[in-house]
């Protein structure tokens, strides 16, 4: 199975009939379960084969996301509460380097499994924990509004694509990526303009532009765009009999969308939020 969304990328999860999980032909790569049947003449007494993978589930997908996330709220809740302000910006560095490290060794090294998606929402979940107590600080009830903005934005997305007002066709999935990274260009243009003296960057973080407005409109519209993909990748997954170890992937991918269109949430909801 082939995802459209770029946190699925590759083949590693393809599974063809009779063949069993890291078969050559199918699996991923480096698991390296030979397929029923080729095992080679052998003077020890013959090993039995391994159990075939059985096929991902709703259920699987439904469970392993829920665990990601309750990892990701848990750190993101002895973040808030232990992290001394004066730490803050340390344990805040360190967390984004280990959650950037980890994204890219399974988005990359497509090895996604419950040790290495819980440890990256763990790392997440600190970071979201620490941006979102200083949001709190400043803004008193902003998160609250945020996190009902995002399960609303869930919910509504779900309900779209369920009803199939937006179909995912290959056409829609590279217009997602495409402005995905667009906004990411735009926020590394931003940062750097006002790293070296532009005071506001380019305005799309400005509160007083509203090019700021405009830009976090759009990434939560991405966000929820990106969740459609995610949808179409679980209900392709769930079709074609994807093994049940690319559940993870799914749960990876999820957290990864609801994060981003939190996070926007967040700062767009702060401009109309009066400081405290």
């Amino acid at each position: 199975m082939e995802s459209r969304n770029p946190a699925f990328r590759g083949r590693a999860f393809e599974q063809r009939s009779g063949a069993a999980y890291g078969a050559p032909g199918g699996g991923a790569p480096g698991y390296g379960a030979p397929a029923y049947g080729q095992y080679g003449y052998s003077p020890a007494p013959p090993q039995a084969p391994p159990a075939a993978t059985r096929p991902m589930t709703m259920d699987d997908v439904v469970v392993r996301g829920f665990s990601t996330l309750l990892m990701l709220v848990i750190t993101a809740a002895l973040a808030w509460t232990l992290v001394p302000i004066r730490l803050a910006t340390a344990v805040l560095a360190v967390a984004l380097v280990a959650e950037l490290g980890i994204w890219a060794f399974i988005t990359f090294g497509r090895k996604a499994n419950a040790p290495m998606v819980l440890a990256f929402a763990a790392a997440y979940g600190v970071a979201v924990g620490i941006i979102s107590h200083v949001y709190n600080d400043i803004y008193h009830g902003v998160v609250f509004q945020a996190v009902i903005g995002t399960a609303l934005a869930f919910g509504a997305t779900l309900a779209v694509y369920a009803l199939r007002i937006v179909r995912v066709t290959p056409g829609f999935a590279r217009f997602v990526i495409a402005a995905g990274l667009g906004l990411i260009g735009l926020m590394l243009v931003n940062g750097l303009v006002h790293l070296f003296g532009g005071d506001g960057g380019i305005g799309i973080r400005d509160p007083s532009s509203p090019l700021a407005y405009v830009f976090s409109v759009a990434a939560i519209l991405v966000g929820c765009f990106f969740l459609l993909l995610d949808f179409d990748t679980i209900e392709q997954g769930v079709r074609s009999g994807a093994p049940e170890k690319f559940a993870w992937y799914c749960a990876f991918g999820l957290v990864l969308s609801l994060v981003w269109i939190y996070l926007e949430m967040l700062r767009l909801l702060s401009y109309f939020t009066g400081r405290d």
